[in-house]
């Protein structure tokens, strides 16, 4: 396949996509945009893109996709700005906002000028930023969103899913409210919930000093996504308020239920509340890809002494296994294990598994 690709936003998701059209599509020529002047060089240093566009206007009626990968709120800007460029008649435009029903309804001023645009959002991520985080295999195996507008052609929505063979990913087709929907249940919502229970935690530590120690075990973990960047939630938020609204109200309820189980000593509705929980977790598929990264944690049930860090790192880099984050932990309750590891990967993570089994006689186990 041959054509001009524009990537604007040259960060973790923009980078991976331009390698993953690279990688698939080598007679593609890549243009990248960022405002940052650091990623923009960075991007063409790292041959993630192969040129850098410096002012869209030269180069946008090249272009025969242009992806936006910049937060929600960028996005329509970009998109406002796109409307008043001569964009090539063949143009498709798409996105990877984790919202749609805002952003292709603010798209309507393209289609209005006959440009095609499709609204993505793939499924993926990673706990690093920026372009030198990007990788070609990123999306693999995970979900890949396309909302396409009721009218869309086929074709177009077959050409843009041809070009992004490469990511390796899963398509699925969903209306833009149908997106947001879910979104909001698996995603948006649970950034809501970890939020606020950092914030408890954080009231009572006013009064007990000991409960920020004690969340340092499974509670911090627990609570990791609590630590994502403000900005882009705050948006994300506020562009799908309606269907998180909704789900405020039926969070409530479910938690007056639990109350009510509670107060009136119900402990069989209790038990029968958590047995149903952990029979629907328990099914969740555990080798596709979310929409809150993957945490590839294993635990190794060892005695705390010094050096027993570098003994397990010792056989981990004799195999070459990579690790992301090495720590003790302090809080044991519901953790099988005083060492965790954290992986890029869950080819790392079963490596190092197998690796500090055939060397130890410690026991290991994913959290």
């Amino acid at each position: 396949m041959k054509g001009n690709v524009l990537i604007i936003g040259l960060g973790l998701i923009g980078g991976s996509i331009a390698l993953a059209i690279k990688k698939e599509h080598p007679n593609c020529y890549i243009y990248g945009y960022d405002i940052q002047d650091d990623q923009r060089k960075l991007a063409k240093t790292l041959h993630v893109i192969d040129e850098i566009a410096v002012d869209l206007s030269e180069i946008i009626s090249l272009c025969d996709f242009i992806f936006i990968a910049v937060p929600v709120k960028q996005t329509e800007l970009i998109i406002d700005e796109l409307a008043k460029l001569n964009l090539k008649d063949s143009a498709i435009v798409t996105d990877v906002g984790s919202t749609k029903e805002k952003i292709v309804i603010k798209a309507d001023q393209l289609r209005e000028k006959g440009i095609s645009f499709i609204g993505g959002h793939p499924m993926a991520g990673s706990h690093k930023s920026g372009v030198t985080a990007a990788k070609a295999h990123l999306f693999e195996n995970a979900f890949y969103i396309l909302t396409p507008h009721d009218k869309q052609s086929q074709k177009e929505i077959a050409q843009l899913r041809y070009l992004l063979n490469g990511t390796k990913a899963n398509f699925i087709i969903l209306s833009p409210g149908e997106h947001d929907r879910i979104a909001g249940v698996i995603s948006h919502f649970p950034h809501i919930i970890a939020a606020g229970l950092v914030h408890q935690a954080k009231n009572y530590s006013n009064e007990h000093d000991l409960v920020s120690r004690l969340a340092a075990g499974g509670f911090r973990d627990i609570t990791r996504i609590a630590s994502s960047n403000p900005v882009m939630w705050r948006d994300i938020l506020l562009h799908n308020k309606e269907p998180l609204l909704d789900l405020f109200d039926g969070w409530i309820s479910e938690m007056e239920k639990v109350r009510s189980f509670i107060d009136a000593d119900c402990g069989d509705r209790i038990f029968e509340y958590f047995s149903s929980a952990k029979d629907f977790r328990d099914e969740l598929p555990t080798r596709t890809k979310g929409a809150i990264p993957s945490f590839y944690d294993l635990f190794v049930d060892v005695p705390d002494y010094p050096g027993i860090i570098s003994e397990i790192t010792g056989y981990l880099a004799e195999e070459r296994i990579s690790i992301t984050n090495i720590r003790i932990i302090e809080t044991r309750e519901e953790i099988y294990g005083v060492l965790r590891l954290s992986f890029q990967n869950e080819e790392d993570r079963e490596k190092a598994r197998e690796c500090i089994e055939s060397n130890t006689n410690y026991e290991t186990f994913y959290g």
